[in-house]
């Protein structure tokens, strides 16, 4: 007979309120950097050296590989079930970064675009949401214009000193190694939506499906 585990009787989901969250946001951010990031509807997020480490691993047939980290990914679906609209904006044409972007359900993917301005002005049209409330992460000053552009421009902390001098938030976590996931939440702490897409995300509904989810299934090689 199989083991069962039921929850302890004082389970509650989710674990904490929405005050509490809201007050480990202020604790990381301060409360008029919490204020800002309440207001974030449309997160935009360079690929190399944000979604992953930036290194770029060659095959013998010349395919490049990337590496993303799986809390990244869920906190961007748990960004997704909590109404932020998500893009990615990268100077690189990526086959890897289009597929994992697909399968999060990003609204707008936009890739090989060094005119960085002129396609964050693209996807603010495409998504219908203000430059004020979007929240735009890089990583290198060819990020430097777009971040001047946003309410909420945000670096990691690999990024070369004249790029955080210009950021609000520069993040504790590396790129590629859970930077994404904790601007998301410090985001959905301080607009009071993280109780929210914790109990979105028990429904199937508001899950990836397993297309979306099938990368351990088979490799795709990036295009040159």
């Amino acid at each position: 007979m199989s083991e069962r585990h039921d929850y302890p009787r004082d389970f509650t989901w989710p674990p904490s309120t929405d005050e509490d969250y809201r007050q480990e946001a202020v604790v990381r951010a301060g409360n008029d950097l919490a204020d800002r990031l309440s207001r974030v509807r449309l997160l935009v997020l360079d690929a190399d050296g944000v979604l992953t480490d930036g290194r770029m691993l060659y095959g013998a047939q010349g395919e490049a590989y990337k590496a993303f980290h799986s809390r990244d990914g869920l906190g961007l679906v748990l960004a997704r079930v909590a109404g932020i609209k998500l893009a990615v904006l990268t100077g690189r044409h990526s086959a890897v970064v289009e597929r994992r972007c697909t399968e999060l359900r990003f609204d707008v993917i936009k890739l090989g675009r060094f005119d960085k301005v002129e396609a964050l002005g693209e996807i603010l049209r495409e998504t219908g949401c203000a430059a004020a409330d979007t929240l735009y992460m890089g990583d290198d000053v060819i990020d430097l214009p777009a971040l001047h552009q946003v309410g909420v421009p945000v670096a990691v902390p690999e990024a070369p000193q004249e790029v955080r001098h210009h950021c609000v938030y520069v993040t504790l976590a590396r790129g590629g190694e859970g930077a994404v996931r904790e601007v998301v939440e410090l985001v959905l702490k301080s607009a009071g939506l993280y109780g929210l897409a914790l109990e979105r995300l028990r429904d199937k509904a508001w899950q990836p499906n397993h297309r979306e989810l099938s990368s351990d299934h088979g490799r795709a090689p990036e295009e040159s």
